[in-house]
């Protein structure tokens, strides 16, 4: 099978680097970078460069740019692709992105099935691209109508062998109304949590707890802006919820009634131990 990987940045590259080592594919890489797309062949993540005229000839196309690049990836190679090529996105958010890969591969004839990997690093780019980074992590898949069950076993059976603990079909909504919690609206208060002004002395004061709120406040702010302003019904509602709860504990503090506060660390340490 011939594999395509337009974008190899941390996800595309990781992807690139894994399929390399764990399958016996063809994989062709594009990135917009020129040092990139060299530094991919020169390390041997891919076999050859994937130009505009090879994105035809792949059974799979994988495309992991942001968003924005992303429908525009879409709308550039859906006239070279035909029935023979799946493309698979790995946005963050999956609405707008799927309503338009669909819409496009119903009109072209190739199928689409939307993407996103649940994996990450602090760090972005090829350099800190690892084939180790998807190990055991899920892989989670936005299938429509017209894709047939043996597609949905390709890609299972493609993400388990390249290192995904799990892969889930879901549905668009689904999606974006969960990864609103659990991924955008913590990249929200870790980017705000560590504009205290004396986050700046907290050497020899902190421990593993201001380390873990804090990780992924190192995030792409062009990237996070476009997922969060592409999901941003859901995470409002998620952001919106979580400012009454923190005004609850503000308020128990203010009133330094300590039956409230208790209360509220009670229900939130059961809430955890549920999960």
């Amino acid at each position: 099978m011939t594999i395509g990987i337009v974008g190899l940045g941390l996800i595309g590259g990781s992807l690139a680097q894994a399929m390399r080592a764990r399958t016996g594919h063809r994989i062709l890489g594009w990135d917009v970078d020129g040092a990139v797309r060299e530094a991919a062949l020169a390390s041997q993540a891919v076999h050859d460069v994937l130009t505009p005229a090879r994105a035809g000839d792949c059974d799979l196309l994988l495309i992991a740019v942001p968003p924005q690049a992303t429908r525009a990836v879409l709308g550039e190679q859906a006239p070279r692709l035909g029935p023979q090529t799946i493309v698979v996105d790995c946005c963050g958010v999956k609405r707008v992105i799927c309503r338009l890969g669909e819409e496009l591969a119903a009109r072209h004839g190739f199928t689409f099935v939307g993407g996103h990997p649940m994996a990450g690093r602090e760090y972005t780019g090829f350099a800190s691209a690892l084939p180790t980074l998807f190990d055991g992590a899920s892989m989670l898949l936005v299938a429509g109508e017209r894709v047939v069950p043996t597609q949905r076993q390709l890609l299972d059976t493609l993400f388990r062998t390249v290192g995904f603990g799990q892969v889930v079909f879901t549905t668009a909504e689904h999606h974006d109304r969960l990864i609103a919690l659990t991924s955008q609206l913590a990249h929200l208060v870790s980017s705000a949590y560590v504009k205290s002004p004396f986050a700046r002395g907290h050497r020899g004061f902190s421990a593993g707890s201001f380390a873990d709120l804090t990780r992924v406040a190192r995030l792409d702010e062009a990237l996070w802006s476009e997922l969060f302003l592409d999901n941003h019904d859901f995470l409002l509602n998620e952001l919106d919820r979580l400012l009454v709860d923190l005004q609850a504990y503000r308020e128990a503090l203010a009133r330094q009634d300590a039956a409230a506060l208790q209360a509220l660390l009670r229900e939130g340490r059961r809430c955890k131990e549920n999960l």
